[in-house]
């Protein structure tokens, strides 16, 4: 007679486990951390579906963060892109895939 084996719950089984990331709580953080003048956030994981870093929900993995801050004044496009990957690190933890940032200068 086989030993018994305790049951384990299942996993869903899809490529990533991570939890979906959110542009509102994306958006907040980057208004606390940043300050921004303007500031827009978009998902796009949906046109990612079925590629690398993509998540089974379609939402959550891939987005473009277009932004203007007084927190960039004088400093270089990769500075600015370093502010918003600190800012984001803990979205970046938890699965946030992809992030395409357009930093806007304003005068």
């Amino acid at each position: 007679m086989m030993p018994s084996t305790p049951s384990t719950p299942s996993t869903p089984s899809t490529p990533s486990t991570a939890l979906p990331v959110h542009a509102a709580r994306i958006d907040e953080q980057l208004r606390e951390r940043l300050s921004p003048s303007l500031l827009e956030v978009i998902d796009e994981s949906a046109a990612h579906a079925g590629h690398a870093g993509a998540n089974a929900q379609g939402f959550g993995s891939h987005f473009r963060v277009r932004i203007a801050s007084p927190a960039f004044a004088g400093k270089s496009r990769v500075a600015c892109h370093r502010l918003v990957y600190d800012a984001l690190q803990n979205f970046i933890d938890q699965g946030l895939h992809a992030l395409a940032i357009e930093i806007i200068k304003t005068p």
